[in-house]
């Protein structure tokens, strides 16, 4: 499914490198928050 995305570019250069996190946030918890996420990391072992 293709999908259109609207943005706006800042000439200016952003220098706070949280900003990229913070905004690639939900695309990577998307990937990563499944159920075979998890069972891919179980034989490494988990502390907590």
């Amino acid at each position: 499914m293709m999908q259109t995305v609207e943005a706006a570019i800042d000439e200016q250069p952003s220098p706070n490198p949280l900003e990229a996190a913070l905004l690639s946030e939900a695309a990577l918890a998307e990937d990563w928050n499944r159920p075979e996420e998890d069972a891919a990391w179980l034989d490494l072992g988990q502390t907590g």
